[in-house]
């Protein structure tokens, strides 16, 4: 009698724990469905847009050539449609980055209190000039949200004359890709294909005009 009673006393702690046990369990298991139902669906949406499956493949074809001037480069790893990006042009007509379907883009933010900015756009103006065309456009737009003329006077006077002139004074455009994760300081520039898809992103500048940039962009762009 004694002795069942010692066995009682003995096992009886073990009866919360496997309560316990069992508590954690179904939670997990309840998790693991949840992230299984979600996970599922993230990956749908990771699919992206049938659209952007060339801009996907483009990105791992010119993977190799993100090195020397432009290693920083990162090639897109999804396929991913960019938000559309409104802005104005020097005229102050309205613009969004579908008006560039067709044609192979190289997003560029920049703003006259961004040193590296000031630095490569002589670099970016050479790359235009080198390889813009039907095909292919840098699109340099400034977020200087103070003293519209600023960034037009600064333009001139460092000689960069072969850009167009965009600009977004709200910096929306900025902070809407930042929101994808793909602005974080700037300058920020992005390499978008035909169908406004993204092939590659950098933060920080780059020698754009150097011949690892234009060999990169010219893989880009398939030519």
């Amino acid at each position: 009698m004694t002795l069942g009673s010692d066995e009682t006393r003995n096992k009886s702690p073990a009866a919360p724990k496997r309560r316990k046990y069992a508590a954690l369990a179904a939670v997990l298991i309840a998790a693991l469905g949840l992230a299984a139902v979600y996970g599922i669906a993230g990956f749908g949406r990771n699919g992206g847009d049938p659209e952007c499956g060339p801009a996907l493949e483009t990105a791992r074809r010119i993977a190799p050539l993100a090195r020397g001037e432009v290693a920083a480069v990162n090639v897109a790893d999804e396929a991913r449609r960019l938000p559309p990006l409104a802005f104005t042009d020097a005229a102050g007509a309205d613009k969004t980055l579908a008006d560039w379907k067709g044609r192979v883009v190289l997003l560029n933010l920049w703003a006259t209190w961004c040193v590296p900015c000031r630095k490569e756009m002589p670099a970016l103006d050479a790359l235009q000039g080198r390889l813009g065309g039907p095909d292919f456009d840098v699109v340099a737009v400034n977020i200087d949200t103070r003293d519209a003329d600023k960034p037009k006077t600064w333009l001139k006077d460092a000689g960069v004359d072969r850009l167009a002139y965009y600009a977004d004074s709200s910096a929306r455009v900025f902070q809407e890709l930042k929101a994808i994760g793909k602005a974080i300081g700037m300058p920020t520039t992005l390499i978008v294909d035909r169908n406004g898809c993204e092939i590659a992103s950098l933060s920080g500048p780059a020698e754009w005009a150097s011949a690892d940039a234009l060999k990169l962009v010219q893989a880009a762009i398939g030519r």
